[in-house]
């Protein structure tokens, strides 16, 4: 079932997102060479304390996971493309980091994801994270009234193939709202003109997750959680929320 948000709800929504902002803020000032990703974690944790909010993804058990996750961020580096579990894992020069978080705050979601390297950045990886960054782009510019979930999802799927990019398999974003996960799935690749019509109220969280090396195929980790590139290749995650609107898309996790 898909939930249309009314104003107060999308107020509330966008002060769950100012406070995933923030803590994504806090961890990419933090993330530096030899810093742990369990200390990130922390950074990530103290914000959201601070701000009275809870982590929807800290305990999150979908039918998949053979565990509850066990943080309050994702953190996935260089071949890992989502769902990684911060660890004692000390970051190094040239690491590509991404890091996933959520907020509940006074019972709306906010979801948000930034990708992001760690000391001297190899070329390749700048133009990764810049093109995984022009596909939300395009993403959240067709989240207009009167286009359809396939419309977002060409505009994604469009940049990410002319940079040859791949994307894993059956991912992409969804809607949002009491729940981080709700209908309807946004898929990374599609048809325009099909699927589910865009109409004011309507929050998605749009998601890019691409990889340099061009496949769409994956493997998942033994954790369970981690989707790793099976080439090898490095990837890119950037995510925000967004509410459609009468007056056009509002991203609603910025600062």
């Amino acid at each position: 079932m898909v939930e249309l948000k009314s104003d107060a709800a999308l107020a509330a929504m966008r002060e769950a997102g100012r406070v995933v902002a923030n803590a994504l803020a806090a961890v990419r000032n933090d993330a530096a060479v030899g810093v742990s990703l369990l200390e990130l974690d922390e950074v990530a944790r103290g914000v959201l304390g601070a701000a009275g909010a809870t982590s929807p993804f800290l305990g999150y058990r979908p039918s998949f996971a053979p565990v509850p996750f066990p943080a309050v961020i994702c953190a996935s580096v260089n071949d890992a493309v989502v769902h990684g579990i911060p660890d004692g894992y000390r970051l190094r020069d040239g690491d590509l980091v991404s890091i996933d978080c959520g907020a509940v705050l006074d019972g709306w979601c906010g979801d948000s994801a930034i990708s992001f390297t760690v000391g001297a950045a190899r070329p390749e990886d700048t133009e990764l994270i810049a093109a995984t960054r022009r596909a939300l782009e395009a993403g959240i510019a067709a989240a207009v009234v009167g286009n359809r979930i396939g419309d977002i999802a060409h505009a994604v799927g469009k940049v990410a193939r002319a940079g040859r990019y791949g994307m894993p398999d059956g991912y992409g974003g969804h809607g949002i709202g009491r729940r981080m996960h709700e209908d309807p799935h946004v898929p990374n690749e599609g048809r325009p003109g099909r699927g589910y019509p865009l109409r004011p109220g309507l929050v998605l969280a749009i998601e890019p997750m691409l990889t340099a090396g061009g496949r769409d195929d994956y493997a998942t980790d033994p954790d369970g959680w981690t989707l790793r590139t099976n080439d090898g290749s490095r990837a890119a995650h950037i995510e925000h929320t967004v509410a459609v609107t009468e007056d056009g898309p509002r991203i609603l996790t910025l600062p």
